[in-house]
């Protein structure tokens, strides 16, 4: 496999993953599963399962900021579509389409940066997805 492929499954991976814990699940789950029915028909229903499985345990490592299952659940679905990959190579450019339609703020999508300051005794609190302060 060459270093592009094999780099966009490592790529996929994880932003797979990282959706699953968003609210662009549904969108996720079924551009996946789309994308396996057209490339191996016959795993598709068994891809199906192991994402809501998958979904499950991120979530649960997400709550529990459990950051080496999130890491072995990346690892796994990289596998998964690396696997994918070397059978259908062609299938490659309709992985990145996918990405793309996923995940638009991605390593080729729009940069987006948050510039603040403050003064005195103001604070200026940035998040890029949720943000949790207990300071009061």
């Amino acid at each position: 496999m060459d270093p592009e492929t094999a780099l966009l499954a490592q790529s996929a991976g994880v932003t797979l993953v990282t959706l699953m814990t968003t609210d662009a699940w549904n969108r996720t789950r079924e551009g996946v599963t789309r994308l396996w029915r057209r490339a191996q028909p016959d795993r598709a229903e068994t891809v199906v399962a192991e994402l809501a499985a998958t979904r499950e345990d991120a979530l649960a490592a997400g709550a529990a900021d459990d950051r080496e299952t999130l890491a072995e659940l990346h690892a796994e679905w990289q596998g998964r579509l690396r696997r994918l990959l070397a059978a259908r190579p062609d299938i490659a450019a309709e992985l990145r389409e996918l990405l793309e339609e996923l995940d638009p703020g991605g390593p080729t999508g729009p940069a987006i940066s948050q510039h603040a300051s403050a003064s005195g005794h103001a604070r200026v609190y940035q998040a890029g997805r949720d943000q949790h302060n207990a300071q009061r």
